[in-house]
């Protein structure tokens, strides 16, 4: 709900209206961390009026892969639920071993090779992290996180009592991390760095000199990496078939530092729903052992994800060729369609450069508030893409679009979106 309210982009945390009679006697019961903006926001409330009054509304911000219309191996997936092993309760803190297997073997296919026991699964990475931020952070410790980055960062944040530092990309024919801005914003009580890997939104890759750097950075001050892998799978491919900057490499098996990968099926296999993901801890063996000892505990305490899932894992991974190859089809034709629409005449617009992940940026004339284009295209066009300020862009002039939205939405809604 994050997109909805005052909790997205920089708005940051601000005491609710409270309208309901007696609210306000009870405000006193509810701890701070959980007094977040919940006002919605002027782009909601423009969404909810026009999707009230049945008009038609161009989704540019699709992110549900099972709503755009991807074809699933139905009974395959259901056959892998019905496995009579689920019937037994067999629990392991850290997982099955044959899904936690499974996931060593995606890795593998990587060029790397994380053990067994390095893995831990959960019901989603936003759990990884949470337990991540348990295992490193006491409260007002702070983690250092992308920006542009993904809004959920700050939510996550305060449920866990840390305070959130955000270090800047920049853009220079291409994604950059700012290496002195990064080492200006480390203080005495910062614990880690966040990556995402491809970023989103911005769609760009950590290349290998970054991550190499990035290792020695937090060895070097005792801080931890925390990579954010969810759409590493979903790299462009350019000019004679080759990858930007080479195959993206998983920082699993990292050893510079101590390194959490997160990652899991609901973009790998497009199965959100599933609620599975993994985090796979490595670096100095001494770092990795702790933080394995502790995150045991963690998962133990709650030991989230179920049975039958756990146990449809390794079925679930196998099937996932078939959708990322139509995912991979459909996030370059509907690119490739933004970039003619872009190179039309009297267009005042630009792409920054993608590499990877389900998202496109787009820089228009910033003539005014992200947010008052936004609105403006949902009242006028029924037109509705994500502005720029959700994401932490260092000023206006940009709106973000989902390159996973079904073609003929995506060429209508960019087309209005356009159009001057």
């Amino acid at each position: 709900m994050w997109w909805k309210c005052g909790l997205s982009g920089v708005q940051g945390r601000a005491a609710p209206a409270y309208n309901r009679p007696g609210a306000a006697a009870v405000t006193g019961m509810f701890a701070e961390r959980t007094n977040w903006n919940l006002t919605p926001n002027r782009l909601s409330l423009a969404l909810a009026e026009r999707r009230s009054r049945g008009e038609q509304v161009l989704d540019l911000t699709a992110s549900n892969p099972t709503a755009c219309g991807f074809v699933y191996d139905q009974q395959a997936i259901l056959r892998a639920l019905a496995n009579p092993g689920a019937l037994a309760y067999s629990p392991n803190p850290r997982g099955l071993e044959p899904a936690r297997s499974a996931v060593a073997g995606y890795y593998r296919e990587r060029g790397r090779a994380p053990a067994v026991d390095d893995i831990f699964l959960t019901v989603s990475t936003s759990e990884a992290y949470s337990w991540i931020l348990r295992t490193l952070c006491n409260p007002g410790d702070a983690v250092l996180v992308p920006a542009p980055g993904y809004p959920l960062f700050a939510c996550l944040s305060d449920i866990a009592d840390v305070r959130l530092v955000r270090y800047p990309l920049v853009y220079d024919h291409g994604w950059q991390m700012d290496f002195h801005a990064l080492e200006q914003a480390v203080t005495p009580t910062t614990r880690a760095v966040v990556v995402v890997h491809p970023n989103n939104p911005t769609g760009h890759f950590t290349s290998p000199g970054e991550a190499e750097r990035l290792g020695e950075f937090c060895a070097s001050r005792g801080m931890a990496v925390i990579a954010d892998e969810v759409f590493l799978d979903f790299a462009f491919e350019v000019a004679k078939g080759q990858r930007p900057r080479g195959a993206p490499r998983s920082f699993a098996g990292n050893t510079m530092a101590l390194t959490f990968t997160l990652s899991g099926l609901s973009k790998i296999c497009g199965l959100p729903q599933m609620k599975a993901a993994w985090l796979v801890v490595s670096g100095p063996e001494g770092a990795k052992e702790q933080a394995c000892e502790r995150l045991e505990v963690i998962a133990d305490t709650f030991l989230s994800p179920n049975a039958p899932v756990q146990l449809a894992l390794p079925a679930l991974l196998e099937l996932r060729a078939g959708f990322q190859r139509q995912v991979g089809e459909r996030l370059r034709r509907n690119l490739a369609e933004l970039d003619r629409q872009l190179a039309g005449p009297a267009v005042a617009a630009s792409r920054l450069k993608v590499e990877g992940g389900w998202y496109a940026v787009i820089r228009v004339p910033a003539t005014r508030p992200d947010e008052h284009l936004a609105v403006e295209l949902v009242a006028k066009h029924g037109v509705y893409v994500h502005p720029g300020h959700f994401f932490d862009f260092p000023g206006n002039g940009y709106v973000v679009v989902s390159l996973l939205t079904p073609e003929p939405e995506f060429a209508e809604g960019t087309r209005l979106l356009l159009e001057p």
